[in-house]
């Protein structure tokens, strides 16, 4: 394959199953999320349960690093795949419940709670598996073109799950969603890298112990504490899934209906908007990637994204929260995808699975933020609430920027190296 060099990464065989694959699961991730999120709120009529039910998505995120331990060993590939398939097991029972008209809330949120235990690893794998098999001349688009099978998702996904339930109902809904996940499963078995390497037979490692899994994890664990950057971007992921990342996933069902007053159709536009933003920002990435300071950039593109969220917070016009929510798609996407790069450009390649299943693990404080607002909303309000979520969020990013400047902000820092 020739062309661009943003569509570089195609030349690489497995990233052309892998691109397809992670789109397939991203597209049935977002369905099912709107999917089951308003539903959840219809049938409950409580911001609560519908914040404990996007909090259950999320339970998995400590058991992360575990994953990407067992990933290192068992190849990326083969774990990646063992867990779409686990997606679509998931989806089957819902399938079969609604199919039996059984279906009620508390066990959408029992079988969210099973698939939780393993969805949370799914971004963090898929990108340490990107990172090994495609050159690391190509990483930054490749990273960026990744990102837009999630983007996309949120705009088709949305769009696609709130039509089909509206139109259908939700066993046919289902039936999509399971068939969507089974083939981004076989896509993913396509994949012929990041397989568990084989240890050498030589007598000189014949009686070479391989450290326990536990062993394993916690050197991971620590090689993320005492190299700062890692630790400062550990600390943004997971101060930006509490204050920020609430607003635009688990609380959207209910400032679709509650604040905006909007039908199910609605929410899609709204969730769709914020995806368009995000997936713009993937492709500029996956063009202009390779010139950017990955660490500068990912703290001011955070400011951004804090700054548009304030204004989408307060205004009381739909078609300029829409704008908004466009321009806090972006500035999530750019920040988070140099995140992403900045991690694998600058960890060890034997540490790779372990640090993204540690970067899964700083998902764990958005269901805290989930819960603190479903509580927080019925007393303060929406609006004080989601204030104090983002001025919590301004505040805090400043703070990382000061106490990690040398390793964030100057520009011959390793995190910032072109």
């Amino acid at each position: 394959m020739s062309g661009p060099a943003a569509l570089a990464p195609f030349r690489t065989r497995s990233y052309r199953f892998q691109w397809p694959a992670d789109l397939l699961t991203a597209w049935a991730l977002e369905m099912e999320t709107l999917i089951l999120g308003w539903y959840v709120l219809v049938e409950t009529g409580s911001v609560l349960w519908l914040t404990v039910f996007g909090s259950l998505q999320f339970v998995g995120t400590l058991v992360s690093p575990v994953l990407g331990m067992i990933g290192d060993r068992i190849g990326l590939r083969n774990l990646l795949a063992m867990m779409r398939l686990f997606y679509a097991a998931c989806a089957a029972i819902l399938l079969a419940l609604a199919l039996a008209d059984r279906l009620e809330p508390m066990l959408v949120l029992a079988v969210a709670a099973l698939s939780g235990l393993v969805r949370p690893s799914d971004i963090g794998m898929r990108s340490a598996l990107v990172g090994a098999t495609v050159p690391p001349a190509h990483l930054v688009s490749a990273m960026g073109i990744s990102r837009t099978t999630q983007d996309s998702a949120r705009i088709a996904g949305a769009l696609a799950g709130a039509g089909l339930i509206a139109s259908y109902g939700m066993a046919p809904a289902y039936i999509a969603v399971t068939t969507i996940y089974l083939a981004g499963a076989l896509l993913t078995l396509l994949v012929t890298g990041g397989r568990a390497k084989q240890a050498s037979a030589s007598p000189d490692q014949a009686h070479v112990v391989r450290p326990s899994p536990w062993a394993e994890l916690t050197d991971g664990l620590a090689y993320v504490w005492r190299t700062p950057r890692l630790l400062a971007a550990m600390s943004l992921a997971a101060l930006v899934n509490l204050t920020a990342f609430p607003l635009t996933g688990g609380l959207m069902p209910y400032i679709a209906r509650d604040v905006f007053k909007l039908d199910q159709s609605g929410l899609g536009v709204l969730v769709a908007s914020f995806a368009s933003g995000a997936l713009i920002g993937s492709l500029a990435l996956s063009v202009i990637g390779a010139r950017i300071a990955p660490a500068r950039f990912m703290m001011a593109t955070t400011m951004i994204w804090y700054a548009s969220l304030l204004g989408f917070v307060m205004t009381p016009s739909l078609p300029v929260a829409m704008a908004l929510l466009v321009v806090a798609g972006c500035a999530q996407s750019l920040s988070m995808v140099t995140l992403a790069i900045m991690l694998l450009r600058t960890s060890e390649e034997r540490y790779r699975g372990r640090i993204m299943g540690v970067r899964m693990l700083a998902i764990y404080t958005l269901p805290f933020g989930l819960l603190i607002s479903g509580v927080m909303i019925p007393r303060i309000g929406y609006t004080s609430t989601a204030l104090i979520m983002v001025a919590t969020g301004i505040l805090l990013t400043l703070c990382i920027a000061v106490a990690w400047r040398a390793d964030l902000i100057r520009r011959d820092s390793v995190a910032n190296a072109l």
